[in-house]
């Protein structure tokens, strides 16, 4: 049975932060870029550990080899890439609010406002300030 668990209370109060919205899925711009998709997500620790992986490959693979296991390597990066996004906002402490099944991003975001309203008020303000 999975746990799931809240991180502790802040002993100072955190300002709030604006929801994330994470599309399940293969990353293409993962599987096309690698480590550059990795950095622009903020994903240091990935990066360091992908660029490690590869080095170790190409020092290690006989020479006909190191291609078909990168090109193999950047797909598993592809699959998984948005779960080691949602692991390093976990780690950054986020927590899984919802998960909304839907075509597309807009769509998405309608059926998680029409759940959880209270989550509309931060995306708002933003709005009224630019109007006014």
């Amino acid at each position: 049975m999975p746990a799931t668990g809240t991180p502790p209370a802040p002993a100072r109060p955190v300002p709030a932060r604006p929801a994330l919205m994470l599309q399940e899925g293969f990353a293409w711009g993962a599987f096309l870029f690698g480590p550059l998709w990795l950095l622009r997500h903020r994903l240091w620790l990935e990066a360091a550990i992908w660029l490690g992986l590869c080095l170790l490959l190409l020092g290690l693979a006989p020479g006909g080899a190191v291609l078909p296991c990168l090109l193999a390597g950047q797909f598993l990066l592809g699959a998984m890439a948005q779960d080691l996004r949602a692991a390093a906002l976990g780690r950054r402490g986020y927590v899984l609010g919802a998960l909304v099944a839907a075509r597309d991003a807009e769509e998405a975001l309608r059926r998680l406002l029409a759940e959880r309203p209270a989550l509309a008020a931060p995306l708002a303000a933003p709005l009224a300030a630019a109007r006014a």
